[in-house]
């Protein structure tokens, strides 16, 4: 019996920072704006960890084209909303300057939990990230696809980056926010597992112990979605521009249809150990795309650019198929102008140039996030 190619289906969630966009720093999302914006939007927008982060979520998009009209939609709602309580919201993964003490989590009774059972860490989430789902509905091939994609996990991490900054200081890593995110438990590279029922056994064993309640508290960088048949890529930085979050996407989206074709005709992608590939995940963090990454296959470190161009070469038909063949060809602009961490530093150099202060450098930059945020609204 022939096998039923899957929809494919895309869905994207991101979490935003709010600033007063007066001092730009953080601010508490006061309850007047979550009223706003739930009366707008619904379910798909909902309050975050901390009080000055909110979280949108498109509805399940048959491509990347409806995709980009929903999300939209989301971030002009927000930014409208939120400039009615003197606020502005920011896709950029750390804020370049407020302190994690002063910030406080949302009294929910999940996130009062997860403060609880998390204790001093959880204080430092601090984080935002962008999450694409796309839609397999055959569990077994959830676990194979998460198995090969796990592989093109730093592709993906080096063109998102965004957070270079953390209390002011510039980390010297692209993205610092994995550096915060790997402190809590079931987080990083996700394990092997050669078959659903071995996966669902290892989740029942921690659920069934007590010591979480569902798979949703299982935050690996790429995972079977716990409330939908879906594969879920959680491993970016969320991105200032939307139509860097579309590439993203887009580029998720179509290498799930490459990896489920290849078994098609008895192929796969070679599955490599995690040592491996947490030594390009590091080299994804640190320097973002501008030491290239490892092409394990050939040992040796290739220029990300050429990644880029075998990515797109790989996955072409694919996105040719889904309608995202722009989007992923875009991943060239990205790699042209630098992810967000490359600009937001080079924001801050100019002032400094110009003589600004530090702390007005860094304020330029909250400022040029912003820019970017309402830029394709």
């Amino acid at each position: 019996m022939a096998t039923t190619t899957p929809d494919f289906t895309i869905g994207i969630e991101e979490e935003y920072l709010l600033v007063d966009k007066d001092s730009l720093a953080l601010a508490v999302a006061p309850e007047g704006l979550m009223e706003a914006c739930k009366a707008e939007l619904e379910d798909q927008v909902s309050p975050e960890f901390l009080q000055c982060q909110i979280e949108i979520g498109s509805h399940v998009c048959r491509s990347v084209a409806e995709a980009r009209d929903d999300l939209r939609k989301l971030r002009a709602s927000v930014a409208r909303q939120a400039e009615k309580h003197g606020l502005a919201p920011i896709a950029a993964s750390c804020h370049p300057f407020s302190a994690w003490r002063d910030q406080h989590h949302t009294n929910k009774e999940r996130y009062n939990d997860l403060r609880r059972d998390l204790g001093g860490v959880a204080r430092r989430l601090l984080i935002s990230g962008m999450h694409v789902h796309v839609g397999l509905p055959d569990p077994e091939d959830r676990i194979d696809v998460m198995n090969q994609l796990t592989y093109f996990l730093p592709h993906l991490l080096a063109m998102s980056a965004s957070s270079p900054f953390w209390q002011g200081e510039d980390s010297g890593l692209a993205s610092y926010r994995l550096t915060i995110f790997d402190n809590l438990p079931r987080t990083g590279l996700p394990p092997k597992f050669w078959s659903w029922s071995e996966y669902q056994r290892s989740v029942d064993a921690i659920v069934d112990i007590g010591l979480i309640e569902d798979a949703s508290k299982i935050w690996w960088d790429l995972r079977p979605s716990a409330r939908f048949p879906t594969i879920e890529a959680r491993i970016c930085d969320v991105s200032p521009r939307m139509e860097d979050t579309l590439t993203l996407a887009a580029l998720v989206q179509s290498l799930t249809r490459f990896l489920w074709r290849l078994k098609g005709q008895n192929r796969r992608w070679r599955v490599y150990d995690n040592f491996l590939l947490a030594e390009n995940r590091w080299h994804a963090m640190r320097y973002g795309m501008s030491n290239g990454l490892i092409d394990l296959g050939q040992r040796r470190i290739v220029p990300f650019a050429d990644l880029v161009e075998e990515m797109i070469a790989l996955v072409a038909e694919d996105a040719e198929a889904l309608g995202c063949l722009e989007e992923v060809e875009r991943a060239r602009e990205i790699v042209a102008g630098g992810n967000s961490a490359d600009r937001q530093r080079q924001v801050f150099r100019d002032a400094i140039e110009a003589e600004a202060s530090v702390e007005e450098a860094l304020r330029g930059v909250v400022r040029h996030l912003i820019a970017e945020f309402h830029a394709d609204l």
